[in-house]
């Protein structure tokens, strides 16, 4: 669903804003927080905005302060950061969940939607004991994975690839190539559980 001109401005100036930090890095990531503006209402952020965690309830709509930039039908949240270059990594550390999506954005999807469902964003989903890529709903099984502790995160833009990374073994499990047609932000949403996030790391060497 495309967005109205008026928000569409708005979400530009929002990024604009964060382009200089993620384009100007070298060897080091990307560093973010979650931006709690984004955070669907069932999300609670802590640990100074690094971490995620789902509640079944969440905070009643009428108490969390209302603005274009929140999801508002999927339990999803958005990295501050984003990124229009270069090569980039980080980590997230998943904690009592069995049903998540991470990934990147582009940095104006309709708040309407869900992370994996449109063609604006860039998944690799875990659910039922099994990960799988998203696109645009479409699902595609990754095979030879089971659930990880500590997952890795690489975004080559130029490449215009985003790949999985199994932390303990330092390797690419698989590689989803994409279509960036503008600045994306790192992207989660969770249904139980915690995600913890780690940025600002450098990429390692042989990936």
């Amino acid at each position: 669903m495309a967005l109205p001109f008026a928000r569409s401005w708005r979400f530009c100036r929002w990024g604009a804003k964060q382009y200089a930090v993620a384009a100007g890095e070298a060897r080091r990531g990307i560093s973010f927080k979650l931006e709690e503006k984004t955070a669907h209402s069932s999300l609670a952020l802590f640990r100074g905005d690094t971490c995620v965690k789902y509640g079944l309830v969440g905070l009643e709509p009428t108490k969390v302060a209302l603005n274009v930039e929140r999801f508002r039908e999927w339990a999803v949240v958005l990295a501050d950061t984003a990124v229009t270059s270069g090569r980039h990594y980080w980590e997230v550390t998943v904690k009592r969940s069995q049903q998540f999506r991470i990934g990147v954005a582009d940095v104006d999807m309709s708040r309407d939607t869900c992370i994996g469902i449109d063609d604006r964003s860039w998944v690799f989903s875990y659910a039922q004991h099994k990960w799988h890529t998203m696109l645009a709903n479409e699902k595609a099984p990754i095979e030879g994975i089971g659930q990880l502790e500590k997952v890795g995160l690489l975004l080559e833009y130029e490449a215009k690839k985003l790949s999985l990374v199994d932390v303990s073994q330092v390797s690419v499990v698989h590689t989803l190539q994409t279509n960036f047609q503008g600045p994306v932000v790192p992207a989660f949403a969770l249904w139980d559980g915690e995600l913890l996030t780690h940025s600002g790391l450098e990429v390692p060497e042989h990936l």
